[in-house]
């Protein structure tokens, strides 16, 4: 049985009790006065009646008592509820980081929250009464506050930036959330506003928008931002019938300065090359970095090339004087490529290019000089193009051969060891000259390859000489300075001389002078591990590089070979003998061998074995030729 159900139970009870008590009460007292029956019948029936008055009366003050109780204990608990959720929107309203702010229909602000203040800068007794208008920014006109209250009255709310200010002055972006609120009527009664302040949200946006179009390093223009400005200059230029001129900046030799003094150097010395070039043009020039070591410059209203010409020369003037970066001073020059609108170009696209071209033309001619782009460089520029394709292609079908040079002892004139050359027989325009597609071969990177393959056919080509009956000191391999900085050179050598069986004594591996101080510490611990696989090393094109005599000292070398630029003039030139004789004694001082190359006539190889020079080449002993073709016996006398 349910509670409810025992109390009805009870209340019955006490209901019978004292109905059976009044009845029991009332009709003893009526007896006790009263004698005539017929009375005493009248005057029971009386309290009958007169006890259904009264428990009529009490019934209804017992229900009115318990419906108030009940009553009244739902309208407190409601209450109760009531005061909790409003607790909770309380702390959820102060909590929060957005503003919020509320305003009564008239748009007097009645109440705003923490975030509010902390965001704006106003206490709450600043705020309370007035305009959400004194935050207004001055950045929107009328009609953008017009939609704001045309929006609200329509569908009742609005989202959306908006620009305030703080107290402080300082104008800054709000996303915005303004909503219209009614009563049960549908009357309007307030207005609540909650934001968010997306400053940062904005700062980052123009952050990346920056990274994006600016050179992290420099903060210069990078090459997507360069390329939109010139093709608007472009456009401009056509329209107003003027030109424009581009200048396209490298560095030279700059990769020495980061692979001997290290990229933070080399970073601060661009900061400090990007800070000239803005001085030197100043505003009004758009200057940027496209990568690397790379800068270049539109001049805009810029109509012939003397003017361009005349920039450019300032940039050389500019380089010449030195850097101080950090504790070193350096000392670093440029190359400039320049283009012309409309002249040589008619987009940004080829005027890049163009000037590119240009400036490859400037290197080509020695470096820390400048350029104007001609037909015949996009003439050429195709060309290296296409060499490029086709020199992959050869690797692939074969196409390249392996030539050798013999080399001569000048004391005896006998041939005693052989260079290999690499050659490129092409399907249809033959056999390809090495100064067409090895320099096409370096600025592509296909020269490690190339040299890779090189070392393979040549000691397998050195394998079946001996097996032949053949004998030679050696066979002489060039390795590029791309092959020379890699890593995996020694792994090559190493297996190419386990698989082929040779020994390697018999292989002799021929490094530049340049290669070996473009990273003279990774240089030489190269070469001492190579040295340690017993294969000899010889300084190619000795004289032509920078080699201090403290770092040739240091280089475990067997041989010098000397530039073939240096015996050409010999015996006649006295600079090339004065260079010539310089070089075989100090190879003799330090006891390498010492080799001269490019022997074209018999005085030259006279000249230098009157000077003790020990080897020679040349197309006087012998031109490169198949191995088929060598010329075993062939020993010119050089005395007669």
């Amino acid at each position: 049985m349910s509670v409810s159900s025992r109390n009805a139970l009870r209340a019955a009870l006490l209901y019978g009790l004292l109905s059976v008590a009044w009845l029991q009460i009332t009709d003893h007292l009526l007896s006790s006065f009263l004698d005539d029956s017929a009375q005493l019948a009248h005057w029971q029936l009386i309290n009958g009646y007169v006890w259904v008055f009264v428990s009529a009366v009490l019934i209804f003050v017992a229900r009115s008592q318990l419906l108030g109780y009940l009553g009244g204990s739902a309208s407190l608990k409601r209450q109760r509820e009531d005061r909790e959720r409003l607790r909770q929107a309380a702390a959820v309203f102060d909590c929060t980081r957005e503003g919020v702010l509320v305003t009564d229909r008239t748009g007097a602000i009645v109440h705003v929250n923490r975030a509010l203040v902390e965001i704006t800068g106003y206490t709450v007794e600043e705020v309370l009464g007035k305009r959400p208008n004194m935050f207004k920014s001055g950045h929107h006109d009328l009609e953008f506050y017009q939609g704001v209250f045309k929006s609200l009255q329509e569908t009742g709310d609005w989202h959306g930036e908006i620009w305030n200010r703080r107290k402080n002055g300082e104008i800054y972006p709000q996303w915005q959330t303004v909503r219209a609120i009614t009563d049960e009527k549908g009357q309007l009664t307030h207005y609540v506003a909650v934001f968010t302040d997306i400053s940062a949200i904005k700062k980052s946006q123009t952050d990346l928008a920056r990274l994006v179009h600016h050179d992290p390093l420099t903060d210069l223009p990078n090459r997507l931002l360069f390329t939109d400005r010139t093709e608007q200059a472009l456009t401009s230029a056509q329209r107003h019938k003027t030109g424009c001129a581009l200048l396209m900046i490298d560095l030279d030799h700059f990769k020495i300065i980061n692979d001997s003094l290290g990229h933070n150097v080399g970073d601060l010395l661009l900061k400090a090359v990007s800070g000239r070039l803005q001085r030197v043009f100043g505003k009004g020039y758009t200057v940027a970095r496209l990568g690397g070591d790379e800068f270049a410059v539109l001049i805009e209203n810029c109509s012939n090339a003397s003017r361009a010409e005349v920039l450019a020369q300032q940039v050389l003037e500019a380089m010449k004087a030195a850097f101080e970066v950090t504790s070193h001073q350096l000392f670093v020059s440029a190359s400039v490529g320049i283009s012309m609108f409309p002249g040589d170009a008619l987009n940004a696209e080829q005027l890049l290019r163009n000037a590119d071209s240009a400036l490859f033309k400037a290197k080509s001619a020695g470096r820390e000089g400048y350029a104007l782009y001609t037909e015949e460089l996009t003439v050429h520029a195709l060309n290296r193009i296409e060499v490029a394709s086709d020199l992959r292609r050869a690797l692939e079908q074969q196409e390249l051969r392996v030539y050798y040079q013999p080399v001569h002892d000048l004391k005896t004139s006998r041939l005693i060891g052989v260079e290999a050359l690499v050659r490129w027989e092409h399907p249809l325009r033959g056999l390809v000259p090495p100064g067409e597609f090895i320099p096409i071969a370096e600025r592509t990177g296909l020269i490690a390859e190339i040299d890779a393959w090189v070392l393979e056919q040549a000691c397998w080509q050195m394998c079946q000489w001996q097996s032949a009956g053949v004998h030679l000191s050696f066979v002489a391999v060039n390795i590029s300075s791309r092959l020379f900085a890699r890593p995996e050179l020694y792994t090559l050598v190493s297996t190419v001389l386990t698989d082929s069986g040779l020994d390697p004594a018999l292989l002799e591996l021929e490094v530049t002078e340049s290669a070996v101080m473009e990273d003279s510490q990774g240089a030489l611990e190269q070469m001492h591990r190579l040295r340690a696989l017993g294969l000899r090393l010889a300084i190619d094109d000795f004289g032509t590089g920078f080699s201090s005599l403290l770092r040739l000292k240091q280089l475990p070398v067997q041989k010098l070979k000397i530039d073939q630029g240096f015996v050409a003039g010999l015996p006649e030139d006295n600079d090339d003998v004065a260079i010539v004789r310089a070089v075989i004694a100090l190879s003799q001082s330090m006891g390498l061998q010492v080799h001269a190359e490019g022997i074209e006539h018999i005085e030259q190889a006279q000249f230098l074995l009157d000077f003790k020079c020990d080897l020679g080449q040349g197309y006087w002993f012998g031109r490169p030729v198949p191995a088929s073709e060598l010329d075993w016996q062939r020993a010119p006398a050089i005395r007669t």
